[in-house]
């Protein structure tokens, strides 16, 4: 566990597609929230239980199945809420989305119970986890900010960034998205991506302001 005052931050690296899945916890009341618990959940449920944690939210940076495909097998285990933006929310249950969760060995995703926008505050015990909009990856992509963490799914990689090639994608969007809303935290940001595509498994938004080549492209 990474901790910054009372949040503990767990990186799980999910086999399949090299997704990162992340614990944030609450200390202080022994609740964590879920991001983006794609597959492996038996394993995710291990992590959350030795590390003495409640799930009370599962919450989806996108619709895409590579991050939505664990949804089902962990509501039914925790009965955590679901939380995705609102215009990513029509994938989840969708034919395509249920169809490729399968493919990948995992099962198609109930309804979120929740529906975000942007600067939506997601409480999770006493943490806050603030809700930034960042299409470009897809429409309703978002990325979460608590004081020293943000966890950009993927729109921010570690060196690189989020396809745009898919139905909904625009790299303006995306670049705009990062530089607004991301490159504009504190610059000590620890930077936690949806996948493990870079060099490391984290950065900081200091870092990848001046380093990620990708980030000043036609922008």
């Amino acid at each position: 566990m990474k901790r910054t005052s009372a949040v503990a931050v767990k990186q799980i690296l999910l086999g399949r597609m090299e997704v990162f899945c992340y614990i944030v916890g609450d200390d202080a009341t022994g609740t964590c929230a879920l991001i983006d618990p794609a597959f492996e959940t038996d394993r995710i449920l291990y992590e959350v239980k030795t590390a003495g944690y409640v799930v009370t939210h599962v919450i989806n940076t996108h619709g895409h199945s590579d991050h939505t495909a664990g949804n089902s097998s962990i509501i039914a285990g925790t009965g955590a809420l679901l939380l995705i933006h609102q215009k990513d929310a029509g994938q989840l249950a969708g034919f395509p989305n249920s169809a490729f969760s399968r493919m990948m060995g995992g099962k198609g995703s109930p309804r979120a119970d929740i529906l975000l926008k942007d600067r939506d505050i997601v409480k999770v015990g006493q943490t806050e986890l603030n809700v930034l909009h960042t299409p470009g990856h897809t429409p309703g992509s978002i990325c979460l900010y608590t004081p020293g963490h943000v966890f950009t799914g993927d729109t921010l990689f570690v060196g690189a960034v989020g396809r745009t090639d898919l139905p909904g994608g625009s790299m303006k969007q995306l670049l705009k998205s990062i530089h607004e809303r991301i490159y504009t935290l504190p610059g000590d940001t620890r930077v936690w991506p949806g996948h493990d595509y870079g060099d490391s498994k984290y950065s900081t938004v200091a870092l990848e302001k001046s380093s990620n080549p990708f980030t000043g492209m036609g922008y």
